[in-house]
């Protein structure tokens, strides 16, 4: 559920190696502090150690008792994730 307590994070057009640290660091503070929120509608391009790192962060969230929701995926997002095979894995954390 997301409310007015949820964290939101911004990803950037490119997740790749290089934006992956200050991405994770964000993911790390937001999911410490509550339910998160992912907006996905600016990637154009996202590495697959970059998937696997959001998969990794939603089940924190989890584990933690958060909601932990991506939203808005581009379509070059939404494409990677079929691409690798990694539908099931994101179905229940996608909105919109």
């Amino acid at each position: 559920m997301v409310g007015a307590d949820t964290e939101h994070v911004a990803l950037p057009a490119v997740v790749d190696l290089d934006a992956l640290d200050a991405v994770r660091d964000q993911l790390i503070e937001a999911i410490e502090r509550g339910p998160v929120l992912v907006s996905g509608s600016a990637v154009e391009r996202i590495s697959t150690n970059a998937l696997f790192m959001l998969i990794s962060a939603a089940e924190s969230a989890r584990r933690n008792n958060f909601s932990f929701t991506l939203a808005r995926a581009s379509n070059p997002l939404a494409t990677a994730i079929e691409r690798l095979g990694l539908g099931d894995r994101f179905a229940g954390m996608m909105k919109g």
